[in-house]
């Protein structure tokens, strides 16, 4: 799954959004560091949901212009659901692997 789609779905676990919203909250929740432009936003939004894993909720006009929201699906909690796990453990694997090499300091307090 790409980090845009990640991303995607993680700010859509907390509610319904359109397409601005998730824009605002991917930068966010990334601290800046993914950008979606409007092409690539609605290429994403088009494959979660032609995938299943989100779906149009809402369509509302907003100062005369039509407002697309949209959610997570049960089957697109599930799938972050299980991408959170695989990431978490290739962190936990990369954590490992740096504070074998002294990169990263070990983890726990003194007893």
């Amino acid at each position: 799954m790409s980090e845009q789609s990640f991303l995607m779905l993680t700010v859509l676990a907390d509610g319904a959004l359109h397409g601005y919203g998730i824009v605002r909250a991917v930068s966010e929740l990334s601290q800046q560091r993914v950008v979606l432009r409007v092409g690539t936003l609605y290429g994403v939004i088009d494959r979660l949901c032609s995938d299943g894993l989100v779906e149009l909720d809402s369509e509302q006009v907003h100062n005369g212009r039509l407002r697309r929201y949209y959610r997570i699906t049960d089957n697109g909690l599930t799938t972050l659901a299980g991408e959170t796990a695989r990431r978490s453990e290739v962190v936990r694997a990369a954590t490992e692997r740096l504070r074998t090499r002294g990169l990263l300091p070990e983890s726990g307090g003194t007893a």
